[in-house]
């Protein structure tokens, strides 16, 4: 059975799905990896170290595309635009497995269910203990709330730490982070070790301890927050008043401080609204904003996706891509999080789809010439 590797084709997509190091553990397996010609350089990875490690490099796409598996970081759906010169080369039979963007281009999934692929999606892994080892979404939110304040720490007209010198004090920076997932523990991580005083919040009171525990204040609302988190981990959509009421407390903290870093992200679904152009307007001129949910519509309300706005002498960056700002670490955590799904998928060097279990029945969106993903039939039937 082979297992092969495209190189990415989003722009500025710089991860890769397999690094060398995670090639052993599938030849082991009696599995035959191929890596398409150039695959792993941008992230630092050259063709070389994959054939020491045991795989072979293909000179050609047409021969990566023809493999029985095929591992993506951005499969069709979650590369809309430049992936369609790609549609042609899935197959009858074989298996996808990567980044789909599901529940946000349903469409896509329904066109390569009617290529008969079998189609998996890694965004859609369940919030179990034994699927750790292959959430992607948190390997690569991690690098996405390290690279957010840096950016910000850049582009802010302040250091971040304090600092008692001979030309006199200066006091430290005020960090707010909004959405306390793993991205935003991270950044809250990040800007506590460049020094700076930082605050958080999130609609799930249960991590309060956790934010404490990384060394930043937990602010409280006063909010209903009861259906603010889906069985399965996730966030959970809430409604236009509780969003409004939410708005209004949070005005005054906003202003207070001067980087704020928004994480709140809904799985297909659009980002909430939670810091207005009112607030930036109340911002000090020269503040920053760094909106990690800017990919579907952003928290700020005047966040670009994958442009830097100033609006009322506040900066406000939109970055969609922010892993692959980091892709050889990036591309290493990714390569293990897949590595660790395809061996639970294969057996004896036979895939196994066991509908028994939730990993492989959650994230399987397309077989036998359909779509079978619950959630995805949904949203296509409207």
């Amino acid at each position: 059975m082979i297992i092969a590797v495209p190189r990415e084709c989003h722009p500025g997509e710089r991860r890769v799905a397999l690094v060398p190091a995670s090639v052993p553990p599938l030849v082991k397996a009696g599995l035959e990896v191929l890596i398409e010609a150039g695959a792993g350089t941008a992230a630092g990875y050259a063709d070389q170290q994959y054939i020491d490690k045991g795989a072979k490099i293909a000179a050609t796409r047409a021969e990566v595309f023809a493999a029985d598996i095929l591992l993506q970081v951005r499969t069709a759906g979650a590369n809309p635009q430049a992936g369609q010169a790609d549609w042609d080369g899935y197959h009858q039979g074989q298996i996808v497995i990567g980044l789909c963007d599901a529940l946000g281009e349903p469409k896509a999934a329904e066109k390569l269910a009617a290529r008969g692929v079998s189609l998996f999606s890694l965004e859609l892994l369940p919030r179990i203990t034994r699927a750790q080892s292959m959430d992607v979404l948190s390997s690569q939110a991690t690098i996405a709330g390290y690279r957010a304040v840096l950016l910000a720490a850049s582009a802010l007209p302040k250091i971040f730490p304090m600092l008692i010198t001979a030309a006199g004090t200066l006091s430290a920076a005020k960090v707010f982070v909004i959405g306390v997932g793993v991205a935003g523990l991270q950044a809250i991580a990040t800007a506590r070790r460049l020094g700076a005083a930082i605050s958080a919040y999130d609609v799930r009171p249960a991590v309060k301890e956790q934010v404490q525990s990384v060394g930043a204040k937990f602010i409280e609302m006063q909010l209903e927050t009861s259906d603010a988190e889906t069985k399965g981990g996730y966030a959970q959509e809430m409604g236009e008043e509780f969003y409004r009421k939410q708005r209004e407390l949070m005005m005054k903290v906003v202003a207070e401080h001067d980087v704020v870093i928004t994480t709140a992200a809904i799985p297909g679904k659009k980002s909430p609204v939670l810091v207005t152009a009112d607030m930036v307007a109340a911002m000090a001129p020269g503040s920053v904003i760094v909106d990690l949910a800017a990919e579907r519509g952003g928290n700020c309300e005047l966040t670009k996706a994958d442009q830097t706005v100033v609006e009322h002498g506040v900066t406000i960056m939109g970055p969609t891509n922010l892993a692959s700002d980091a892709p050889f670490h990036a591309s290493q955590m990714y390569a293990k999080n897949i590595v660790t799904f395809l061996l639970n998928l294969v057996k004896d060097k036979q895939v196994q789809m066991n509908m028994e279990d939730e990993i492989i029945r959650d994230t399987l969106i397309a077989k036998d010439g359909k779509v079978v993903n619950e959630r995805v039939l949904k949203l296509l039937a409207g």
